[in-house]
């Protein structure tokens, strides 16, 4: 069987399970999330040793350690994994929710009602837990999902899918609505883009190359997610101190995460007093700075080394240590920055200012929009949406953290007793 074959028949089966599962109970669904969470707790020996061969390829090839990070498992982080998936129980379900009801003009009953997509696919690089999130989500919604990892994690992703597929069949649910694609030829991902008809929606997880990738070359169509070059702009009224905590704490939390700030905007009529307090705290934690010219005049005045900042730079989504720094005049130059330069994700002002917030709030195109408070929310379950399985940077159907309404769409039911068109 040829490889375009296989991801035709995978495609197949996972349509064929689509539509036992978007019939099944919510007690079914349930007991499977259940079943699933189990097997890893049970496998993690097994997920950890795969995960290990991961990690030692990896740093063969000199990974970063941002992105090694990503990758790693041990027991804790199977653990809330598996937690991720308990908590998908406790959520209302989204299916067959009724979203309209009412009697039309001729006297039919109209309803529109919550449906599942039915086939997901969700394409993704070196996170092996995205593999447990995307499938709980996809079946508690009543998808059938087909997991594509990325090369880094193929002994990691691989342990996880075929545990949590397994698990699903102790309720009685068919094992094709979990599927994962084994080989690490690439073309595979663009075999399964091109099957339109059998994979309803493609959601790409992962850096920009990716999506971009995902975006022009899909007969699927797409939920674009996740690329995050996002600022905290400090406004000239804002809390000092408190920007401090804000700025370190979304650029210094975790480095390698899509809500890690990217770029750091200071008014420049505090600058001469901010920039000295938060240099050297960045440098101390071994942040790389990429300063315009009067950032750098003020890390020269507080020995503090720096890169002098280029254009691509205010574009970058670093992952790693490193942060461009650059001073503006006032919040209209803020906004303008975020919006040439963002890419929709998250942004942050920190400021007492009503008037500037407001412009803030109402300007800044960006899926999260944060007042004193850092970025660091958008992602990891912070919204009550239990399990996420992306961040969408687009504006049609959905927007922002998503999960299990995000993967659902709905269809109208319509009553009558007799009636007609003329």
């Amino acid at each position: 069987m040829t490889l375009e074959e296989e991801m035709y028949q995978m495609a197949l089966a996972a349509k064929k399970a689509s539509s036992e599962l978007a019939v099944s109970s919510t007690e079914v669904r349930n007991a499977a999330l259940e079943a699933m969470a189990a097997a890893l707790i049970e496998r993690a020996p097994e997920i950890i040793a795969a995960n290990a061969e991961d990690m030692e390829a990896a740093r063969a090839k000199g990974t970063k350690e941002s992105l090694l990070d990503r990758l790693f498992l041990d027991e804790g982080r199977i653990a809330d994994m598996a937690s991720a998936l308990r908590d998908l129980v406790a959520l209302p379900d989204p299916l067959g929710q009724v979203l309209e009801d009412r009697t039309m003009y001729n006297g039919m009953n109209l309803r529109r009602v919550r449906v599942p997509m039915g086939v997901v696919a969700v394409v993704y690089e070196a996170r092996p837990n995205v593999t447990a999130d995307a499938a709980g989500i996809c079946l508690k919604s009543g998808n059938a999902v087909i997991l594509r990892g990325g090369s880094l994690a193929a002994h990691s992703t691989g342990a996880i899918w075929h545990a949590l597929s397994e698990a699903v069949t102790t309720v009685g649910l068919p094992a094709d609505c979990i599927m994962g694609v084994d080989t690490t030829d690439r073309a595979a991902t663009d075999m399964l883009m091109q099957l339109h008809g059998l994979v309803d929606v493609l959601v790409p997880r992962g850096g920009a190359g990716l999506i971009q990738h995902c975006v022009e070359c899909s007969k699927v169509p797409v939920i674009e997610t996740g690329t995050g070059n996002c600022h905290v702009y400090v406004h000239e009224s804002a809390d000092l101190q408190m920007a401090h905590s804000i700025v370190m704490n979304a650029k210094c939390r975790r480095y390698g995460v899509c809500n890690a700030e990217e770029s750091l905007l200071v008014d420049a009529s505090i600058a001469g007093e901010f920039l000295p307090m938060i240099l050297p705290s960045l440098a101390e934690k071994g942040v790389e700075i990429h300063a315009d010219a009067l950032v750098s005049l003020q890390a020269m005045k507080c020995g503090v080394s720096v890169t002098l900042a280029t254009e691509a730079d205010w574009a970058t989504e670093y992952l790693g240590p490193e942060i461009a720094v650059r001073v503006v005049n006032g919040a209209t130059e803020a906004i303008e920055h975020i919006n040439t330069y963002g890419t929709k994700h998250s942004e942050a002002i920190v400021a007492t200012d009503e008037a500037a917030i407001s412009a803030f709030q109402r300007r800044v195109d960006a899926a999260c929009v944060y007042v004193n408070t850092p970025t660091s929310f958008t992602d990891g379950g912070q919204f009550g949406l239990g399990a996420e399985i992306g961040i969408s940077t687009q504006k049609l159907h959905v927007r922002g953290p998503f999960a299990l309404e995000g993967l659902t769409s709905y269809k109208y039911l319509l009553t009558g007793n007799g009636q007609t068109r003329a």
